[in-house]
């Protein structure tokens, strides 16, 4: 393996992009989808890729040893935005499912819930504001506010309600309540275990469950001088400020993240 030093943090991008060419065979993208690859939507399920992702993605993969998406998406979701890609792991719902070789890995503790959850997503139906979005994953569901701001507060209260009388836990976001099995994941877990035998890591991220990823790279840093993450913070104007300064770098839109990447394709003389 080339000898290029660590780059200090923050990194300078020329060093970055150095450091992840020098290392190529060892290195890992995670990537968050809404906000991060696609833009985020007032329905969850119109969103798609922004136009370049998906080249982009799979000339990456084919240079470094692994592109994979992190998403409190569910991994059916995810495969019918990424369906094309064959060389892309995807982690749905915070990694409890898991797309990898042609199969999905559900954890199994979180099993159990699906009933829970069904449930759950029927009464918010039932006892929310009409404008509240209800997103039922089969492991978590998710309650939207977007296009109703206002509701937020009674949303919000509804949700830690639940989550109290159920035993369930919260994950707040970007205009969004979800409530979750009460099993121990999320995305620094599955970056934790991703970057296990890495040499190099990037995970691109836009929102509060992404800086738990960013400290998980500078928990491997912390542990093994060799090894080079870079939290990229994809800036928007609800979480961003609190993400971005978590991070090494900032973009500021998906299109962004491909001219980005696409730019740092030439590292590999791609």
């Amino acid at each position: 393996m080339a000898q290029t030093p660590r780059p200090t943090h923050p990194p300078s991008i020329d060093e970055a992009w150095a450091f992840t060419a020098a290392h190529a065979s060892a290195t890992t993208f995670f990537f968050d989808f809404d906000g991060v690859l696609s833009p985020v939507t007032d329905d969850p399920d119109a969103s798609q890729p922004a136009a370049a992702v998906l080249g982009t993605l799979e000339r990456l993969a084919g240079v470094v040893q692994r592109v994979a998406i992190v998403s409190a998406r569910p991994v059916s979701f995810l495969r019918s935005r990424f369906a094309s890609l064959d060389h892309v792991d995807l982690y749905g719902l915070y990694g409890l499912e898991v797309w990898h070789d042609g199969k999905v890995v559900t954890n199994l503790a979180a099993e159990p819930w699906v009933p829970a959850m069904a449930e759950l997503a029927d009464r918010a139906r039932a006892e929310l504001p009409a404008s509240t979005l209800v997103e039922y994953k089969r492991l978590s569901v998710a309650l939207h506010y977007r296009t109703a701001p206002h509701e937020a507060p009674a949303v919000e209260r509804w949700g830690h309600e639940q989550a109290e009388q159920l035993g369930l836990r919260i994950q707040a976001g970007r205009m969004v309540v979800e409530l979750k099995p009460p099993v121990d994941q999320d995305k620094g877990m599955v970056i934790t275990e991703g970057v296990r035998n890495a040499g190099c890591a990037w995970y691109f991220g836009d929102d509060m469950s992404d800086i738990k990823a960013f400290d998980a790279l500078r928990a491997r840093e912390a542990v093994d001088p060799s090894f080079f993450g870079v939290a990229v913070a994809v800036a928007n104007p609800e979480t961003g400020a609190e993400v971005s300064s978590a991070a090494d770098l900032t973009l500021d839109s998906p299109d962004a993240v491909a001219a980005f990447l696409n730019e740092g394709l030439r590292s590999f003389g791609v």
